[in-house]
């Protein structure tokens, strides 16, 4: 089996693409039936597929940065954030194969697949019974020679019916401890799978992500050969808390816009005047610009590590204070700035429709301390805060 090929560096941003921006014009067309059917938003998808967007992870792909992930993400959050979501979980999938999936040939085989068929991947690392925590698994990996099993009850797996595979969670054997686990790659036609409940949500209501229970037998090459707790530390969780981050600022940079040509509006009516709206929009201004910031520094400082190739920082405790701290705070400052947003523009903000509308990107914002709930991460910090010695 040949070994992936990369492509040589972009020199233009993947998001000025032809492909990408008609993808991002019928995300934002979309937006408003995705979030009031809370359907999959599937034209939008179809259309990242046709930009061959799903595979710039992938040497052979486009062989993308992290940083031009991340561009797209919040392009794609700033007109439909189910759909910005959606892509960022699955570029999160694709990355922890790329960095940990191994050199075996079912695995580089795949990688191919997914850049030539432009596969969908979820995620299932929740699960009924462990209390929102993904490091630790109750389902395990039953092994048999060459062959493997598992059957798992996953709280949420987000588009799960739209997905065309799927990176589980689980015990490494059915003797492991809960928080020995491996992450296993299979695909859904080869499964089995029953959906638990709808998803009838507040926001992000086109991720359309309920629980399931999943039955699948793989071959062992379907596992990956590095632990979770590996590929946690150094790709999943802070690639998630990255991408998740630009969604948010996408969602609060759409509707601090608004808001800005709401006061803009006001003004062009009374000309020579200063609204009163625009002091608030001041305010608000000030609290975005940190976000960027904060954004910014952050994906910097993962990227810098990575190129250092010392992997071990990223599993020190300070960087686990950092990285939780980070999510912590954007996920708080984007319902904040949407909260500003609202108050800005007033009952036009408040109005379903229209330019001013901002209560979709209210709504969706409302999500983010859920995803990884922020109380579960300052309980974690708290602990970790009690060893730790050093500034963070």
């Amino acid at each position: 089996m040949r070994p992936l090929k990369a492509l040589p560096p972009q020199t233009e941003s993947f998001c000025t693409s032809a492909a990408f921006e008609a993808a991002l014009k019928t995300a934002a067309e979309s937006a408003e039936d995705v979030d009031r059917q809370a359907r999959f938003p599937k034209e939008a998808i179809a259309a990242l597929k046709r930009a061959d967007s799903l595979g710039w992870f992938v040497p052979c792909g486009g062989n993308a940065r992290l940083e031009d992930v991340a561009e797209a993400t919040f392009e794609l959050a700033r007109r439909c954030s189910a759909t910005g979501m959606i892509f960022a979980m699955h570029q999160i999938q694709v990355a922890s194969l790329v960095r940990h999936g191994g050199d075996s040939p079912w695995m580089i085989d795949y990688l191919r697949r997914l850049v030539d068929e432009q596969r969908l991947i979820a995620s299932a690392t929740s699960e009924v019974g462990v209390g929102g925590n993904m490091r630790k698994s109750i389902a395990s990996l039953d092994r048999t020679g060459e062959l493997a099993s598992f059957e798992k009850k996953a709280s949420t797996i987000s588009y799960g019916a739209h997905a065309d595979d799927l990176l589980t969670t689980l015990r490494r054997s059915p003797t492991a401890d809960s928080g020995d686990q491996v992450l296993v790659l299979t695909h859904f036609s080869e499964m089995e799978k029953e959906q638990m409940g709808d998803w009838d949500t507040l926001g992000m209501r086109g991720t359309c992500s309920p629980g399931f229970v999943v039955r699948a037998r793989c071959l062992a090459d379907q596992v990956l050969p590095v632990s979770f707790a590996t590929i946690a530390a150094e790709t999943m969780v802070p690639v998630s808390h990255i991408l998740w981050a630009h969604i948010w600022l996408g969602i609060a940079t759409e509707a601090f816009d608004r808001a800005q040509n709401f006061v803009r509006m006001q003004a062009r009516q009374a000309p020579g005047t200063v609204p009163p709206s625009a002091a608030k929009l001041a305010d608000l201004s000030v609290l975005i610009n940190q976000f960027r910031t904060l954004v910014s520094v952050t994906l910097q400082e993962y990227v810098s590590l990575l190129e250092s190739h010392n992997h071990s920082h990223l599993a020190t405790v300070g960087y686990a204070l950092r990285i939780n701290n980070f999510k912590v705070a954007t996920s708080e400052m984007a319902l904040e700035i949407c909260q500003g947003a609202l108050r800005v523009c007033g009952f036009l903000g408040y109005k379903n429709g229209g330019p001013y509308s901002v209560g979709r990107h209210l709504r969706d914002a409302h999500s983010a301390a859920l995803m990884i709930a922020n109380d579960r991460i300052l309980a974690t910090n708290a602990s970790l805060l009690t060893i730790y010695r050093d500034t963070i």
